[in-house]
């Protein structure tokens, strides 16, 4: 039998949701809509919800994605289990396509190595800093790279302070000498050996990552794996991506010959040469080559951040690697898992229809202003004016608010907010931040408390007492 949806709501919002369940096809649910009696859904409490929800009849229960309360004290009492839906209304299909649970971005199989390029020229208090860092936003090893003809006489010191750190350590040289001195020092990793170098690896207990010893030549790669394999070693083989225009497509085709020839052996994709060396947003860039790891079961991965347009490479990576997987477990593609590779733009800027827009200022009774956007461009509107822009500034003369310096300060800035989302194609919320995913990623919401009043708020509460 289907599972029979109860959807808790306020006044505002209850034509939409029934419009919007309506227009369901084929839903694999029964369902039905209960005002609990409050004019925005999201203000609903805990408190209201016990005194108010009689005996309700259900399989699930779900609330509006922006409920503050406790979903367990809920369950426990009705006995029946209670889910957060999604902020937005418009995001409701999604979310009930998985029948309604929430997508699982907890698992991955890819390993991040984050190189840490200039770490001979960095104190051992600086570089465990930075690999610190790395490591929090997602980093699964801290790769120490050696430069070339530079001294790095506290590379063995370096290695056992991110150990005594609890951290996995790469050592990733060019140099034989500074390769043996990682690994006696207690490295995990080795980058990068070949066919002539593998022995590094034999006397020592690190795992060596192995390269072609000449450019694109996947023989090479072979007899180094052929090497390792007779030694009963662990590894890992990078047939080695190339930047734009100097070999990237060749590149590609290897991996994919490498991964035809040895189909169980572990791979790994450097993607700093994409990222760092060509000048675009490295969130999109991060999906693909992740995507790319993903259909050829390479579950290890080199990110580099030097330039600083890639700061957040070691974030993106952490949360492609979890679409990937989540997607690829689904056999589905990876869309609509998550947005936190969606920085500029967002594939549903718009979550309130000219229709929906016009139905709530209709329904307003009081003079605050409702800001949302639309196609259109910026509306805003309360109980006397509804009004239109795509120039906050067109706005403002018509807002009443020349003598009260707090309020015209917060239009000003939710009107700015708006323009920015508007003119990029992002969704704008009245008083939530604007959402660049994995670029700048926000402190996780108090989901048990409903938001402390804003400055703005406070100083005309204050001055009003």
């Amino acid at each position: 039998m289907a599972e029979h949806y109860l959807f808790l709501t306020g006044h505002l919002a209850r034509s939409r949701l029934e419009r919007l369940l309506g227009e369901m096809a084929d839903p694999p649910f029964s369902y039905e809509i209960v005002d609990i009696g409050v004019k925005v859904a999201a203000l609903m409490s805990e408190e209201i919800i016990l005194r108010r929800l009689q005996g309700p009849a259900a399989d699930r229960i779900i609330l509006p994605g922006r409920f503050r309360g406790d979903l367990d004290r809920l369950s426990q009492h009705f006995g029946i289990p209670f889910d957060r839906g999604p902020d937005e209304i418009a995001d409701l299909p999604a979310f009930l396509g998985r029948a309604g649970k929430p997508v699982d971005l907890t698992r991955h199989n890819m390993r991040i190595f984050a190189e840490i390029v200039d770490a001979s020229a960095m104190s051992v208090e600086a570089l465990t800093e930075r690999a610190l860092h790395y490591a929090r936003a997602g980093a699964d090893v801290i790769d120490i790279g050696c430069l070339p003809d530079t001294p790095f006489p506290h590379l063995a010191e370096a290695v056992q302070t991110l150990k005594g750190n609890g951290l996995s350590v790469s050592v990733d040289s060019a140099n034989v000498e500074e390769l043996r001195v990682g690994a006696r020092a207690g490295a995990d990793y080795l980058l990068s050996l070949t066919e002539e170098t593998i022995d590094i690896a034999l006397d020592h207990g690190a795992v060596p990552i192995l390269i072609p010893a000449l450019a694109g030549d996947l023989d090479s790669l072979g007899r180094a794996i052929d090497a390792a394999l007779k030694s009963g070693i662990s590894f890992i083989a990078d047939p080695v991506l190339d930047p734009i225009h100097f070999g990237f497509a060749a590149s590609l085709g290897r991996f994919l010959e490498a991964r035809r020839r040895w189909p169980d052996v572990p791979m790994m994709m450097g993607t700093g040469n994409l990222t760092e060396l060509t000048d675009a947003d490295s969130s999109g860039m991060t999906a693909m080559l992740t995507g790319i790891c993903s259909e050829l079961s390479i579950e290890n991965v080199l990110v580099v951040n030097v330039s600083p347009h890639t700061i957040r490479t070691v974030e993106e990576h952490d949360r492609a690697r979890r679409i990937m997987y989540a997607a690829k477990a689904d056999n589905a593609l990876p869309r609509g898992y998550d947005s936190a590779l969606l920085q500029v733009h967002d594939r549903k800027p718009y979550p309130h229809s000219l229709d929906d827009i016009d139905a709530l200022a209709a329904d307003v009774r009081d003079g605050n202003y409702r800001i949302m956007t639309a196609p259109d461009g910026i509306h805003v509107f309360n109980a006397k004016t509804h009004r239109v822009a795509r120039d906050a500034f067109e706005l403002f003369p018509h807002l009443g608010v020349e003598n009260d310096g707090g309020h015209a300060f917060y239009l000003g800035s939710e009107l700015t907010k708006a323009e920015t989302a508007w003119k990029l194609g992002k969704r704008y919320t009245q008083d939530e931040p604007l959402q660049w995913g994995a670029a700048a990623p926000e402190k996780e919401a108090d989901r048990l408390r409903l938001k402390e009043a804003g400055h703005t708020l406070k100083a005309r509460k204050d001055t009003t007492n």
